[in-house]
């Protein structure tokens, strides 16, 4: 729509996007050669005169999304070109071999809503490279893409997923930023567990923010106020993996953008307010194989079959290692609290929400299982690919251990969690010496800028130095 007769950028009705963003999809799910849909999208590109910039998204080692806006004309001439400084950015390169090169995963595009995201701009994902062009071993994306490509090739393996991503809406903009000096977080909403009326904050948010989920294809399913006051979840459709941990980043994204634009903060801290429910990303997990799902099997104990079972144990064997990977800060913590449903008992249940893993009622297409000790602060890509891996591969208790063993319980800390994690083996081979060193220390680095002891009240440390609130100038001057 022209502006003052000036200015005539890319703007597309919320149903048309929609059908764009799902035809996308589904190009990704029938595994649509990459080199047909790069030039479907550069000719599409190159003929839409009103789109003035393309944002190139990559995630960091701990999850943090970041963006790049390459203006269109320069990305047609440049786009296996395209470098960026990422000594810049935690957890990457060091300064000294700064340079890494991100690669366009064309398939992973996305048309977006102009009055959220303005317009005049679509976005695509990247994946990082080195110099010379090899796969950048931090790159945790890539790294979830390639396995399971290598699986799908070997055996026609599939991996679907989906998250239930938990968040708080609270007053103001950059409520996390400002935290340090108010000390508080304040409520929109104090309705509680399905209940908001239309017209209040979060109902408004949540309407909003699930217009534009709806619009970018993620095939919505529902949305609701959750337990905890001005909390709130928007659960969409099973997907691909990729596509689902692609979806958590967007999600997130979304939720924020929304928030802002109506003058308030949408927060995946994992417990930002001590007293009552905190924010969880349950993540369901099933492997399917010519359109048959292998979790499910009739008449199976809770309806799962023996692969679906044995995937299962290798996860409880291994989950203190994967502990800090799926809770990787000092805040996520106080969410493994048993008062609160906190799924901290490294055990499996149809019924039990207190224990890690949840069995749901499900149906020949529908069966799975749900990891639920996730927090949402978590990089989906890892945490995908160390579930997978781990329940494919990973080291399993022997039979009399797993007869005779006691409930264990997740760490309690943070601490402990690194300790776990850099003392494990098996994490050190699933991510590679380079990734497993660099994550521990990462963490640690938080850790040690926080007081040891959560205590029973929020520390300015664990908000103002969580990984995903945006506050470099303060990481900086610590």
């Amino acid at each position: 729509m022209a502006i003052n007769g000036l200015r005539d950028f890319l703007e597309i009705p919320y149903d048309e996007l929609e059908q764009l963003n799902l035809q996308a999809k589904q190009q990704r799910l029938d595994r649509v050669s990459p080199d047909k849909v790069r030039e479907e999208r550069m000719k599409y590109l190159e003929g839409e005169k009103r789109i003035k910039a393309v944002t190139v998204c990559f995630t960091d080692i701990e999850g943090r999304l970041h963006m790049l806006d390459y203006d269109k004309k320069f990305l047609l001439k440049s786009y296996d070109n395209l470098t960026f400084d990422g000594s810049s950015i935690r957890g990457f390169s060091a300064q000294a071999e700064s340079d890494l090169r991100l690669v366009i995963d064309w398939p992973a595009f996305y048309w977006l809503p102009s009055d959220v995201f303005g317009p005049g701009k679509v976005l695509v994902f990247g994946n990082v490279l080195n110099q010379d062009g090899s796969p950048f071993v931090a790159d945790m994306r890539a790294r979830l893409k390639a396995y399971t490509e290598k699986l799908f090739k070997e055996n026609g393996t599939i991996l679907n997923a989906a998250n239930e991503v938990e968040g708080f809406l609270f007053k103001g903009l950059d409520a996390e930023r400002h935290f340090h000096e108010t000390g508080t977080f304040e409520y929109v909403s104090t309705g509680g567990y399905y209940h908001s009326l239309p017209g209040d904050p979060l109902r408004q948010f949540i309407d909003s923010a699930a217009e534009v989920q709806r619009a970018m294809g993620f095939g919505n399913e529902k949305d609701h106020p959750e337990v905890a006051p001005s909390q709130f979840e928007m659960n969409y459709t099973y997907a691909e993996v990729n596509i689902a941990a692609d979806q958590v980043q967007l999600y997130k994204l979304l939720s924020r953008q929304v928030a802002a634009r109506m003058g308030m903060t949408a927060s995946f801290l994992p417990k930002p307010v001590v007293g009552v429910n905190g924010n969880g990303m349950h993540t369901n997990i099933s492997l399917a194989k010519a359109g048959k799902n292998l979790f499910y099997k009739k008449g199976g104990k809770d309806g799962l079959s023996d692969a679906a079972w044995d995937f299962t144990n290798r996860i409880l064997a291994n989950a203190t290692d994967l502990c800090l990977i799926l809770n990787p800060s000092v805040n996520a913590y106080r969410r493994l609290d048993p008062h609160f449903e906190a799924p901290n008992q490294i055990k499996v249940s149809p019924t039990d929400r207190g224990s890690m893993i949840r069995i749901p009622t499900g149906n020949e297409k529908s069966t799975r299982i749900e990891v639920r000790s996730v927090g949402p602060d978590a990089n989906p890509y890892m945490t995908y690919y160390a579930l997978l891996r781990t329940g494919m591969e990973g080291p399993a208790l022997e039979v009399d251990e797993a007869k005779r063993a006691r409930t264990r319980f997740l760490p309690d800390n943070i601490f402990d969690a690194i300790r776990l994690f850099k003392g494990s083996k098996f994490m050190s081979e699933l991510l590679g010496e380079t990734v497993h060193e660099k994550f521990a220390d990462i963490k640690a680095a938080q850790a040690e800028r926080c007081p040891k002891a959560l205590g029973t009240r929020v520390k300015e440390g664990e908000i103002m130095f969580h990984h995903e609130v945006t506050n470099q100038y303060l990481w900086n001057q610590f």
